[in-house]
């Protein structure tokens, strides 16, 4: 079994687990550093691993199949080896990204058809090539190809989309059940649970989803402009249906406020691109609020901004140091933020694993948000 579930909080659908992975485990909940390119931008592998303690980070099969190509990806041994990263790796299937390409896009039943960002050339994205992509790159956990529709569309755009997407995940398990790991090691495959914003849809598609016996499940669709307490309440409504046995991931989030919520409505997998895009425009999460370091008022700020947290970052460089570096665009100042918010991340998720497993979770988690919530 890929899932484990180990521990559930009494008082909220918190849950604790272990994802059992050829590439090593994976403590749950957790969250995935973005590595999009085949990079976690501005932070080495092995930062990854020694500094930041990641267990899983996750690629994207649409940016790694436009550059570098599979074709060299495939020649270097996988993405694993490609990247020098050895440990798990979950790979999106691109379905958010031609959903981003609205007006170079064209949605059919064998596929997507798209233009290339970076040139304008023609593709075709189905669910048959897109597991092919991802037995290529060798990641861990592949995404199937979904349409993430847009906020807000109307009932009948997101049951058309929704249907499309069935019949997409339909074609797509069977294409990775009719097919090997190119690498040795076993890849998985979650299914994508769409619906919009709309209750019933939502109801229908993870019944669905459940139905083709993936080995994970995704909320797919959520965190696309919707209010906060929408995206709760979808993810609610969700997290009731979805069967306990399975890792549940939810896609493209976000705030450590919203980790802390959606821990707490039983979401297991999480991943972002804010801990390092932010950090690239001088935003630094911490235990007590967030920082913008550009601001003036840390010019003349000798102080390191938490001695006690467990980061080099936050130990070592002083306030005024790093708003220095931000001031005059040195590259230095995108790594230490980079390291320091991913590393923030990941420690968030350790010490809801802790809370969960000593049963104090629920009675620390809403201040928590509200603190890592407030601007400094």
């Amino acid at each position: 079994m890929l899932f484990e579930l180990h521990k559930e909080d009494q008082s909220t659908k918190a849950r604790k687990g272990i994802l059992k992975t050829d590439h090593g485990n994976i403590e749950t909940p957790i969250f995935m550093p973005v590595g999009t390119l085949g990079t976690v931008k501005a932070v080495k592998p092995e930062d990854l691993r020694d500094k930041i303690h990641a267990q899983i980070i996750l690629g994207n099969a649409y940016h790694l199949y436009l550059r570098p190509g599979c074709d060299i990806i495939e020649e270097a041994g996988g993405l694993h080896r490609f990247m020098q990263w050895d440990g798990p790796i979950l790979t999106d299937s691109g379905g958010y990204q031609i959903y981003s390409l609205s007006d170079n896009r064209e949605l059919k039943e064998k596929g997507a058809h798209f233009k290339s960002h970076l040139d304008g050339s023609k593709h075709l994205f189905t669910p048959e090539n897109v597991v092919e992509i991802q037995r290529v790159l060798g990641s861990d956990i592949m995404m199937l190809l979904d349409e993430c529709p847009p906020y807000p569309c109307s009932y009948e755009y997101a049951k058309e989309s929704m249907e499309l997407t069935h019949r997409w995940a339909e074609r797509g398990r069977k294409a990775f059940l009719d097919t090997e790991s190119k690498y040795g090691h076993r890849q998985y495959q979650f299914g994508i649970i769409q619906g919009g914003t709309y209750e019933d849809l939502r109801k229908e598609s993870t019944q669905f989803m459940t139905e083709q016996d993936f080995e994970g499940l995704a909320i797919g669709g959520l965190s696309v402009g919707e209010p906060a307490e929408l995206m709760y309440e979808m993810a609610d409504l969700n997290t009731d249906l979805m069967p306990a046995g399975k890792p549940r991931y939810l896609m493209g989030v976000g705030t450590p406020a919203n980790l802390l919520h959606c821990v707490a409505l039983g979401i297991d997998m999480f991943d972002c691109v804010m801990p390092t895009r932010n950090a690239r425009n001088g935003q630094i999460f911490t235990r007590h609020g967030i920082i913008n370091i550009r601001n003036a008022k840390w010019k003349n700020h000798h102080k390191v901004f938490d001695k006690e947290f467990p980061s080099d970052v936050s130990q070592k460089y002083t306030m005024s140091y790093l708003h220095h570096l931000f001031r005059n665009s040195e590259l230095l100042g995108l790594e230490l933020t980079s390291i320091h918010n991913l590393t923030f991340y990941l420690w968030l998720m350790e010490q809801m694993r802790k809370r969960i497993k000593d049963g104090t979770f629920s009675d620390w988690y809403a201040g928590m948000a509200e603190q890592v919530d407030q601007k400094i």
